[in-house]
């Protein structure tokens, strides 16, 4: 199927044209490895396509906070970001989470709203992006961390055999790699796929992923 979002294809191509014209910092075989990825919050609202966002985070009851979530499916992980969110503002530290689905990002933004003294950045690799992670701490510590996302290029001859998104991310999840662990992943047609993906796996996946349905990469 193709990349889940609602942005056109033509934009999230557009997006990733500056690495398609980059030089890799290393390759291996059809990988290759573009760096770390800064996102850029500060210039977008938050929808409910998860769009990256900056929030201003008073402090209150969890329970309060969490009535005003709409996606009960969400819960759960929002719970945990404001548990995050609390850490961070009593430790005064920067806290990341793993990717989020567009939803959850959505309803932990909204929540994260409600709070004092922190700041939550949503953070992944490009503006258009729908899976973000958000990073979390005092305004005076929090930067736009380039260190947050990384992506790698997928290639190889996929002229004959055309691969879908789910393709791509069966290939990754057979090697052991969470879904959280991953953010977009950007169909390039029969060049391949841009993935967007924690830095501390990027050697781990350029070192095992060799195929991508019957294509060798």
């Amino acid at each position: 199927m193709a990349a889940a979002s609602v942005t056109s294809p033509w934009l999230l191509r557009k997006a990733f044209q500056a690495l398609a014209f980059s030089q890799p910092l290393h390759t291996n075989k059809h990988l290759s490895f573009y760096g770390n990825l800064c996102s850029f919050p500060f210039q977008y609202p938050l929808r409910s396509s998860g769009l990256c966002h900056i929030a201003q985070v008073i402090k209150g009851d969890n329970d309060v906070l969490l009535k005003g979530v709409g996606d009960k499916s969400a819960i759960e992980e929002v719970k945990h970001i404001l548990d995050t969110a609390r850490r961070a503002a009593t430790r005064r530290e920067v806290f990341h989470t793993d990717f989020l689905t567009p939803p959850v990002l959505k309803e932990s933004m909204i929540v994260l709203q409600k709070l004092a003294d922190v700041k939550a950045v949503a953070q992944g690799g490009y503006p258009q992006a729908e899976r973000c992670r958000l990073s979390i701490g005092h305004s005076e510590v929090l930067t736009n961390d380039p260190n947050v996302v990384a992506a790698i290029n997928i290639s190889g001859n996929f002229s004959f055999q055309p691969c879908s998104h789910g393709d791509f991310l069966g290939a990754i999840l057979g090697k052991g790699i969470a879904r959280e662990k991953l953010g977009d992943i950007i169909l390039q047609g029969e060049k391949g796929a841009h993935v967007v993906i924690v830095p501390e796996l990027v050697d781990f996946l350029m070192s095992t992923l060799d195929k991508v349905a019957n294509v060798s990469v």
